[in-house]
C-alpha cells in the first residue's frame, strides 16, 4: 500500500500543461546521464550530456539517447554532429568530474569546443573519430544505427532518438571487476556514477539491495 494517508491521485491531462517537462524530469527518477562525445563534419569536437538517455539492448550492445530541439525548432550541435559523421562516444560521469562536465550544459555555439570550454581531456578511441573523456571511468564507442524523429500536434520535430551500436567498451581499471571470465563488472562504490533528477539536480548512487528473483511454481502446483 502507499504509505500516505489517503490514496488521492492528481490527473493531469498532457494537452492542459503549459509545459509536461518539468513534471517528466522531476518524476522519472533517476536517469542515467548519456555524456556523449562527437566530431563536427569540420573536426570540431562538443560534449553535452543527456539524460534523456539509457541502454535498450546487450545483442548487439546498443544505447539510445534523445536530443530536443533548440528553442526555434533547429538541431542541437550534438545530434547534427552524428548525423554527418554517423559515430559519437557515450561516456559515463562520475562525482569527481562532475562540475567540468556540468560546464558542457552551456548555450554555446556550434564552433565551441567544449573539450576546450570544460577543461575535459580528450584520449583517441579505438573504432571512432571522436575522443573519449579521459576523466571519465567508463566510454562506449559507438556508430550510430538509427534515428527517429518525434512530432508534436502540428508535425512539427521536437526530438530525435539516437540509437547507437557500441564498437568497443573501454573501462578503467580501479572500477573493473573482472572475477567472472568474459563477463566484467563495474565496482559502484569507486565508480561514484551521478544521475539526474528535477530541475538542476543531480543524484548520487548510494547503496543497493539485492532481491531474489521469485521461483517460478512447477506446472501442476
Amino acid at each position: 500500500p502507499l504509505p500516505f494517508a489517503n490514496d488521492a491521485m492528481l490527473p493531469f491531462d498532457p494537452k492542459d500543461l503549459k509545459s509536461c517537462y518539468p513534471l517528466m524530469i522531476s518524476a522519472v527518477v533517476p536517469r542515467p546521464i548519456a555524456f556523449v562525445s562527437s566530431l563536427s563534419a569540420d573536426g570540431v569536437g562538443n560534449l553535452s550530456p543527456f539524460s534523456y538517455a539509457t541502454v535498450i539492448s546487450h545483442d548487439p550492445p546498443c544505447v539510445m539517447f534523445s536530443a530536443c530541439r533548440k528553442p526555434g525548432g533547429a538541431k542541437k550541435d550534438t545530434w547534427a554532429n552524428i548525423e554527418a559523421t554517423k559515430e559519437f562516444v557515450v561516456c559515463v560521469m562520475s562525482e569527481w568530474f562532475v562540475n567540468a562536465a556540468n560546464h558542457t550544459c552551456g548555450n554555446f555555439d556550434a564552433e565551441d569546443d567544449e573539450f576546450d570550454l570544460s577543461g575535459l581531456t580528450r584520449v583517441p578511441s579505438a573504432k571512432v573519430k571522436p575522443p573519449r573523456v579521459k576523466e571519465s571511468a567508463f566510454h562506449m564507442e559507438c556508430k550510430l544505427r538509427h534515428s527517429y524523429d518525434v512530432t508534436n500536434a502540428d508535425g512539427v520535430v521536437t526530438a530525435t532518438a539516437i540509437v547507437g551500436e557500441v564498437v568497443m567498451f573501454h573501462i578503467h581499471e580501479a572500477v573493473a571487476n573482472v572475477e567472472w571470465e568474459g563477463k566484467p563488472r563495474v565496482d559502484m562504490a569507486r565508480y561514484a556514477p551521478v544521475c539526474r533528477l528535477g530541475g538542476d539536480t543531480y543524484g548520487r548512487v548510494g547503496s543497493g539491495y539485492d532481491l531474489p528473483r521469485p521461483d517460478r511454481p512447477a506446472a501442476g502446483r
